[in-house]
């Protein structure tokens, strides 16, 4: 049922969440819900990314790298949509789901939220998304920050086990890095980085509060090389875009900021001392 509408509602708040949203101004107007299934591009599993000694980057992956982010952005605008029919400015506690169902071998993305209103504010914007708790958007919109949306950066390497890297990879090799391995690893981190900051400029937004850091390392047999195996990883890092804003007119601007901390300042200042 709709708050909106006068009636009874439901909400995915914690009480914790419930209070601390409610003391930031805001009312709860309904839980709201979004998903989407897309089918990948196959071609990618006849692909081998070769023998050199770095990832061989998002390329062979791009067709399922842009599945994933129409999928995601498609359960975002449902979830969006049901806001709006609900008479909300928001979206609070985001959860991102993702998996693969079917036969399709594409993803699948679930968002869910509770949609929140501020009394007395305008609904000309579109509705902004936070993955947030309600505690944590309660300690943003204190400090002056108002969330832009949910950004994300995701990138998928993989690399071919040559000679260096299944020697290195043996047990009688002893304790040693497998450093082509790292190299895989590192890269997929800076571009799933670099996708993130993308995604915060595309909202609009100062900086963001990081709220997931996910990766996933899988193997397989290489498509192409009998009894050679790739290695595939796949990173991904959300979060909540938010721009500085002063109910005083106070709050001066400072430089971007890529991740807020969320401690209280006395913590913050006693950390920046140490």
């Amino acid at each position: 049922m709709s708050g909106a509408e006068g009636g009874t509602w439901g909400s995915a708040f914690t009480a914790d969440e419930f209070v601390a949203v409610r003391s930031a101004g805001f009312e709860v107007v309904g839980q709201v819900f979004g998903a989407a299934v897309y089918a990948a591009d196959s071609a990618i599993t006849a692909s081998c990314p070769g023998t050199g000694s770095s990832a061989s980057g998002p390329e062979p992956f791009a067709p399922l790298i842009r599945a994933m982010y129409q999928a995601r952005q498609a359960a975002i605008d449902r979830m969006v949509t049901e806001c709006v029919q609900l008479g909300g400015h928001g979206v609070v506690g985001v959860r991102l789901a993702k998996g693969r169902i079917f036969s399709l071998g594409g993803p699948q993305f679930t968002a869910i939220g509770t949609a929140v209103r501020a009394p007395g504010a305008s609904g000309r914007r579109a509705p902004f998304t936070a993955d947030v708790s309600g505690q944590d958007f309660a300690k943003l919109i204190t400090a002056g920050w108002v969330p832009a949306g949910i950004a994300q950066g995701i990138s998928i390497g993989s690399r071919h086990d040559d000679w260096a890297t299944t020697r290195q990879a043996r047990w009688s090799f002893g304790n040693a890095e497998v450093t082509g391995w790292t190299e895989l690893v590192s890269q997929c981190r800076r571009d799933a980085r670099r996708q993130l900051e993308g995604d915060v400029k595309r909202l609009g937004a100062e900086g963001v509060v990081l709220t997931a850091m996910q990766m996933q390392v899988r193997e397989r047999d290489c498509p192409r090389t009998v009894g050679c195996r790739d290695h595939i990883v796949e990173a991904t890092l959300t979060g909540t875009a938010i721009a500085g804003f002063s109910r005083t007119g106070q709050r001066q601007a400072g430089a971007p900021l890529v991740v807020m901390s969320l401690l209280p300042e006395p913590d913050r200042l006693d950390r920046s001392r140490a």
